[in-house]
């Protein structure tokens, strides 16, 4: 891309939105300077802005994303036929666990969730789709992150924050990138208790007609139901049996 084709102050814009997360829902110009890296004034005028057209509003010291803004992520959940495809294979895969079942995508350094059919909860956060977790820890991530090659999952945890999230969360580079190789060899990937305590799941690549990996589908189920151990036994023909009727429809 040429640099007369890059639009700075559009590109600002999208980082101070990115600023807002589910534990930081209201922020001060002076915090999402902070968290942007970008000066005040640049923050000001694109938080005015977002105001001003809906998608946030200003209480005169705090700033908040409205529901409008979900309009951004429902266009590419709307374009594409993913989510789509995969919501009644997925409602069927949670029928027969008993268990949540999700479907992510890759995103940098993490899984957006595509799609979801939810049993109950098993996490303290609220998954829906548009939901973000790290790649490097969650079994989704694992199993897209082993579908890159060397270099690129590499590059991938360079950029990622590899925080020990619980006792049983692996960050060490090397012992990760073991990890991806056994995922790639063996087809599935297993978290035991990695994001957080109490939290077990299993995923599988979601694969096109050409082989292509283009997401992944997983059955998440707490510990002392199905310990991690146990879930290829029980959740495994149920995920391939998805995993192979998704093939067949994806193009």
């Amino acid at each position: 891309m040429r640099e007369t084709d890059f639009v700075s102050g559009f590109a600002r814009g999208l980082k101070v939105i990115e600023a807002f997360e589910e534990t930081r829902q209201r922020l001060s110009i002076a915090d999402a300077a902070k968290l942007t890296g970008l000066d005040r004034a640049t923050v000001r005028r694109s938080l005015l802005t977002l105001a001003e057209l809906g998608y946030a509003e200003y209480d005169g010291k705090f700033f908040a994303l409205t529901p409008k803004i979900l309009r951004l992520g429902h266009s590419y959940l709307s374009a594409t036929p993913l989510p789509v495809l995969i919501q009644p294979h997925l409602d069927q895969l949670s029928e027969k666990a008993g268990q949540s079942a999700s479907a992510s995508v890759l995103d940098g350094t993490e899984i957006v969730y595509i799609a979801r059919a939810s049993q109950r909860r098993v996490m303290s956060i609220n998954l829906t789709p548009g939901s973000r977790l790290p790649a490097y820890c969650a079994s989704m991530g694992r199993v897209l992150l082993s579908a890159l090659t060397e270099a690129e999952a590499r590059a991938v945890l360079a950029r990622s924050d590899l925080k020990q999230n619980t006792p049983n969360t692996k960050t060490d580079v090397e012992e990760l990138m073991a990890e991806f190789r056994r995922v790639r060899d063996q087809g599935y990937a297993v978290i035991d208790q990695e994001l957080e305590i109490g939290l077990c799941s299993i995923a599988v690549p979601v694969e096109n007609d050409r082989g292509q990996t283009v997401a992944a589908i997983n059955i998440g189920a707490p510990a002392a139901h199905a310990p991690a151990a146990e879930m290829p036994a029980r959740y495994l023909p149920l995920l391939r049996e998805t995993q192979k009727a998704l093939s067949l429809v994806l193009r």
